[in-house]
């Protein structure tokens, strides 16, 4: 008995975590959006750099897929482990930004209007749909479960690029409407 509840631990040791914070990280980014703005403080400078970070990030999610193709694993695991960072770092700046300055509106018109917000939804809805794709493919290589962490990573992968370039190519497109 003991065994199978060990196995059943060792698939994905911190499923509960994970599933706690795939659940309140966008409910808190959700929140943050009808919160009142606190005042008083400038992070207009916040933006271009988290676009920035998205941008580094899937720079390197390609170069850690290419690593681990070529059997560089170490490289591998500490390129992932960079771009875990990188994530944290920008959602705590994309969370200082907006709990400090209103949304900035598209003002595009015409077709490139809809493409905006086609990406922008996308991108969105991937991003919060992404958060416990990663944990969980990370957590699996953290316990050494690479069979289950390879089946997942063929999925989490192509989603977190598509957000991490996405969010660059948002900041690209409403850029020209911040204040």
């Amino acid at each position: 008995m003991s065994g199978s509840i060990n196995t059943i631990e060792r698939k994905d040791p911190y499923k509960g975590v994970i599933i706690v914070l795939s659940v309140v990280i966008p409910l808190v980014v959700a929140v943050l959006f009808r919160m009142p703005k606190i005042e008083g403080y400038d992070f207009s400078f916040l933006p271009p750099i988290y676009a920035a970070i998205n941008g580094v990030t899937a720079v390197l999610l390609v170069m850690a897929v290419q690593a681990i193709k070529r059997g560089k694993r170490l490289l591998h695991e500490r390129l992932m482990k960079t771009c875990i960072g990188l994530s944290a770092v920008f959602l705590v700046m994309y969370v200082v930004y907006h709990i400090t300055t209103n949304t900035t509106l598209f003002e595009g018109t015409g077709l490139i209007r809809y493409v905006y917000y086609f990406i922008l939804t996308s991108h969105i809805v991937l991003s919060v749909c992404v958060i416990p794709f990663v944990l969980f493919t990370f957590s699996r290589a953290l316990a050494g479960n690479f069979g289950r962490h390879r089946a997942l990573a063929r999925y989490t992968y192509p989603v977190w690029l598509y957000v991490a370039v996405t969010g660059v190519v948002v900041y690209l497109m409403i850029s020209p409407y911040y204040p």
